[in-house]
């Protein structure tokens, strides 16, 4: 009993709305679902949970964390409501204060029992829509903090690591889920093999339909990993739960999920450096810095991304480094940081030209071809033409190159490169040029299912504001609010856009 109040778990119920007397009711309730119907729960215990920090025994963290997911309509785990005992994360050091109250970087012993958990109740839970999903992201900067040491330390597999016997992750998951067993390298094979089928139907069609595929894939991983398989076995499974996470991670940030996004970002992290993979740690917080960036915070991107590079070690491929690097330029350009946007790009383009292709890409890098470079190229021009419109000429030829480039399956990208396209001839003062790429656009909107492609066309909506009296501009802008979500045109026009 820490004797301070649980804040973690205050905010948690102040959101949830709830009274403490009817939270205990609920709590009864659900145990007894759950298989434990001797719990008697009452209002003084819940209210010495919140006011006084008292961590309940096993099973009432579980069936709290269920109780608020189904309420918030979010993730909720055990570490979010606050019930971490001290002294419990192994050797590695303890790095939970106040500004990082989740306890990064996790103990070895803990990475497979999280993701075990956290896929287990985001397969639970009924989003019937996006509530909870704009709940607050942790800061860039808490992340790097966090993990800097831990990064880059030398790698240590989860089965040398100690067994702790640690009460509130026993049986994190909590849910029916069949006994898994020790598996083999053909197994793992085909593990590897749904990945790339996953990862091209992302490409091609967005992240709705497939996400919880992915997430139940990802959960039965977790499992798996429970195991102490040879360490040959141990790393390529481990490798598998960070390509599956990463995967988890952008198809939850194509919906919108934006916090279930980063949870799944810091569990591919976490899994690749178990696995001994920096790169791919590197890979996979560089995606939770592409977050920052789309979500209006290129200031947190960049902190993530000083930790990606550092991090991904010297074993880091050329073209895996002119990757990151596409992602530092997006945010100094949101940032309006036109030179040192130019510099970074000048960099990503040498860094790209000098792989050989003599070493093969890793799986997770072979999207990023040439047609991604000028893809990223354009966009990081198109964002800095918001603060320097003479910028939309160098987006435009960036644009064209990448959809002359692209290939077949990889339809979001060429959704993402018209409207870039569109966004700078709209800047650049060329309305008939962009109407034509934006409807070009929107031809293809229907056969994907990415949020993000309507955050885009939102963005894209906006810069056709100036050209309103235009006959040809105004029939674009009631096509586009046909295609945006109702809430969205609500936006739009609550805007005055």
């Amino acid at each position: 009993m820490s004797a301070e109040p649980n804040t973690r778990l205050s905010d948690l119920f102040g959101l949830a709305g709830w009274s403490k007397g009817e939270l205990a009711r609920l709590v009864n309730r659900q145990a007894a679902a759950m298989g434990h119907p001797q719990l008697a729960t009452d209002t003084s215990r819940v209210r010495r949970w919140i006011d006084r920090g008292e961590i309940p025994r096993d099973p009432v963290p579980r069936v709290l964390a269920t109780l608020f997911t189904e309420r918030l309509g979010r993730v909720v785990t055990i570490e979010d409501l606050g019930f971490v005992r001290n002294g419990r994360a192994g050797k590695r050091r303890d790095a939970r204060n106040a500004d990082n109250p989740d306890a990064l970087p996790w103990a070895p012993d803990r990475t497979a029992a999280v993701l075990t958990e956290f896929t287990g109740m985001d397969l639970m839970l009924n989003r019937r829509d996006l509530m909870g999903a704009g709940a607050a992201l942790t800061v860039g900067s808490v992340l790097s903090s966090a993990m800097h040491d831990w990064l880059h330390s030398d790698p240590a597999l989860s089965s040398d690591a100690p067994r702790l016997g640690d009460p509130l992750h026993a049986d994190s998951a909590g849910f029916d889920r069949y006994e898994a067993a020790p598996i083999g390298s053909q197994e793992i094979d085909a593990l590897e093999h749904s990945v790339e089928v996953f990862r091209a139907w992302d490409a091609a069609r967005g992240g709705g339909l497939q996400r919880k595929a992915v997430v139940g894939q990802l959960n039965e991983v977790g499992g798996l990993l429970a195991y102490r398989h040879p360490e040959a076995l141990q790393r390529r499974l481990w490798g598998v739960a960070a390509n599956l996470a990463v995967l988890a991670g952008w198809m939850s940030h194509d919906v919108g999920l934006e916090p279930t996004a980063q949870k799944y970002f810091v569990i591919a992290a976490h899994a690749a450096r178990e696995g001994g993979d920096r790169p791919r740690a590197g890979e996979a917080l560089s995606r939770a810095a592409r977050q920052m960036v789309h979500l209006g915070r290129p200031d947190e991107a960049l902190d993530l991304m000083k930790l990606a590079k550092s991090g991904s070690g010297e074993e880091t491929l050329p073209r895996t480094r002119a990757m990151l690097r596409t992602i530092e330029a997006w945010a100094q350009a949101s940032m309006g940081h036109g030179q040192a946007m130019r510099r970074t790009l000048g960099e990503a383009e040498d860094l790209f030209g000098s792989d050989k292709g003599d070493v093969p890409p890793p799986c997770w890098m072979q999207m990023f071809d040439e047609a991604d470079l000028h893809g990223m190229e354009a966009l990081a021009f198109r964002t800095l033409a918001e603060h320097e419109p003479s910028a939309a000429g160098v987006a435009q030829s960036h644009a064209k190159r990448a959809l002359e480039l692209r290939g077949n399956g990889r339809q979001r990208s060429k959704i993402f490169d018209y409207i870039s396209l569109a966004s700078a001839c709209f800047i650049g003062d060329d309305p008939e040029q962009a109407d034509r790429y934006a409807r070009l656009a929107l031809m293809s909107m229907g056969e994907t299912s990415s949020h993000r492609t309507w955050d885009r066309l939102r963005e894209m909506y906006r810069l056709t504001g100036q050209y309103a009296g235009y006959p040809r501009i105004e029939d674009l802008r009631e096509e586009i609010q046909l295609v945006l979500p109702k809430d969205s045109v609500k936006r739009v026009r609550s805007a005055g856009i």
